[in-house]
């Protein structure tokens, strides 16, 4: 497939990657014995939306960007890319990996040009049009910062700079999206940030699709507008990185995204609601990511920006096992009296009890009961199928 002409690209906000139950089995021997990467992938992303895939080393990222390339056809269902089936390697994408992969013998605008001398139809017109392809090439070096150093080889960039060449390298033949594999795992954590703001404005100035493929939830949760989180090569959830952090759909999303605080009670009704009950405390519920009955042990998660701890005598007792601070905010590792550890997470400011905590010192932690998540039965919870989402007033 080389892609629809220029002028029949999709507009802006219409469905331009739809996956429509995919299964992909790596060779027949696995088709037959029902062995997938990949399985039931329904997906669809928007011209011009930035998506972030992440889950588990062997979940089935790197099997949906060769799907999403055209490297590898789909055992069962069916890929469009820009309306079109994928049957082939696509001309309409462009890539970027982990390593910037710069031939050190070019500068940096020579690397950005290497697309335009392989593949066609730019390589067919490169000698007649190369002051035209230069051009080109430096005004996206400029867009990311790099004007100046167009003619510096590089070993003469730092580890950033030359990432963002490669990011140019991949954009320079104009494609209608742009996957990147693991882009800013080979950086520093300062210049992985400041690269991930760069991406992000990158997107918006070329108005492409980005699809990106990373381990890193904060670097997904940072620059995607939607987020897909894989399991065993399944999408668990596709949602908007809040809602995926807020409002998990399985126990799953629930552990894998951001930290979790795991408890454990006996479910019981307290009228209309919902509580977990562990000894004299008692926990209201207040989202069902998985469904348990009522006299079930249960697990249910929380937050640790949810639990706020304080000097008082109100709330949950636990004696603190370390007090860390972390610029504006207080990491407490709390021991409740069943022998659970939860973190709370909160600003420095406030209690002033709390001032020079220290490991056995008592303490108390509360939490709204609108955080708690029911993550269903505490053994077996993720092996269940899931129950449809249920809202419960706490």
């Amino acid at each position: 497939m080389t892609g629809a002409p220029a002028d029949a690209a999709a507009p802006r906000g219409d469905v331009f990657i739809h996956f429509s139950d995919v299964w992909l089995a790596y060779n027949d021997e696995l088709l037959r014995e029902g062995q997938f990467a990949v399985e039931a992938i329904d997906l669809e992303v928007r011209q011009g939306e930035f998506i972030a895939i992440v889950g588990p080393s062997g979940c089935g990222k790197s099997t949906f960007m060769k799907l999403a390339t055209g490297l590898r056809p789909p055992s069962r269902g069916r890929v469009q890319i820009d309306r079109q089936p994928v049957t082939g390697p696509l001309k309409i994408s462009g890539m970027a990996f982990q390593a910037p992969s710069l031939l050190p013998w070019r500068t940096t605008v020579d690397n950005v040009l290497l697309p335009l001398e392989i593949v066609e139809p730019y390589r067919s017109n490169f000698k007649a049009k190369r002051k035209e392809y230069v051009e080109r090439a430096r005004k996206l070096l400029q867009k990311v910062g790099l004007g100046g150093y167009e003619d510096k080889f590089p070993w003469q960039l730092s580890g950033g700079m030359q990432q963002r060449a490669s990011i140019c390298r991949a954009l320079v033949h104009e494609p209608k999206m742009l996957l990147l594999d693991e882009p800013l795992g080979a950086l520093d954590l300062k210049l992985r940030k400041a690269m991930q703001i760069e991406l992000k404005s990158i997107q918006r100035d070329v108005g492409i699709t980005f699809i990106v493929v990373t381990h890193d939830q904060e670097e997904a949760m940072s620059m995607a507008d939607r987020i897909a989180v894989m399991n065993a090569g399944r999408i668990d959830q596709l949602a908007a990185p809040d809602e995926i952090y807020d409002r998990p759909s399985t126990p799953f999303v629930a552990d894998f995204i951001g930290d979790m605080n795991h408890l454990e009670g006996t479910l019981e009704r307290d009228g209309e609601n919902l509580v977990a009950v562990q000894g004299q405390a008692r926990f209201g519920i207040g989202r069902v990511v998985r469904d348990a009955k009522p006299g079930e042990r249960v697990r249910i998660g929380l937050r640790p920006e949810e639990v706020h701890a304080s000097s008082g005598g109100e709330g949950v007792p636990a004696t603190c096992q370390t007090a860390m601070v972390m610029g504006h905010h207080l990491q407490i590792v709390a021991v409740l009296e069943s022998g659970e550890e939860v973190v709370a997470r909160q600003r420095r400011a406030g209690d002033e009890g709390l001032h020079g905590l220290g490991a056995g010192d008592k303490l108390w932690l509360g939490w709204s009961p609108t955080a708690t998540l029911l993550l269903g039965p505490a053994d077996g919870a993720d092996a269940a199928a899931p129950a449809e989402p249920v809202e419960v007033q706490a």
